[in-house]
């Protein structure tokens, strides 16, 4: 008899905790790119790009732990319906966090801009030079940064559910990885 995991592995903990201030940082500095035209916007600039592309790798790395090493199976007395909104919501993360550097790497695309990583290394672009797809694009990016931040704020408001009220093991099979 093989014991049934109960937390993720330590390296899926690494990816998540690195991965989550990363991404809220995203969503404030895309805030604070669209809100400025000061200084700090070519700066602010300069960090969105290359970090957006360092969580789209990070974000692959995370979907191939988790399906190679799955994750611990949720509460036995959780609610089907919760249950089917975990696994939903952790797919629309998993797809915002991939989608929206890749939306935002054509969006800079179709506009002519260069990804800049850093001093010469640029990426080669993933999109026609056209207006109007960057038109579409820039608010598709706009729309699903609204969405992540959504989806985020969920994740955080269960995570604290499981963690404080149901006292479950779910917060903690990814806090500090024991229930």
């Amino acid at each position: 008899m093989t014991p049934t995991r109960t937390h993720f592995s330590p390296l899926a903990r690494l990816l998540h905790w690195t991965m989550a201030p990363l991404i809220i940082a995203m969503l404030f500095i895309g805030v604070g790119m669209v809100a400025t035209v000061s200084r700090a916007h070519t700066t602010l600039i300069a960090i969105h790009k290359p970090l957006g592309i360092a969580l789209l790798l990070l974000v692959i790395l995370r979907v191939s732990v988790r399906i190679r090493r799955g994750s611990p199976p949720l509460p036995a007395d959780m609610p089907a319906p919760q249950r089917t909104v975990a696994r939903l919501s952790h797919l629309i993360l998993y797809a915002l966090m991939a989608a929206m550097p890749l939306i935002g790497w054509a969006m800079l695309s179709a506009a002519g801009y260069p990804i800049t990583l850093y001093g010469p290394l640029h990426l080669p672009p993933i999109a026609p030079h056209n207006t109007e797809l960057f038109a579409l694009l820039r608010a598709l990016h706009t729309w699903l940064a609204f969405a992540l931040f959504a989806t985020v704020l969920l994740h955080l408001a269960a995570a604290l559910f499981h963690g404080l009220i149901r006292r479950d093991g779910v917060f903690s099979s990814m806090a500090r990885g024991g229930r």
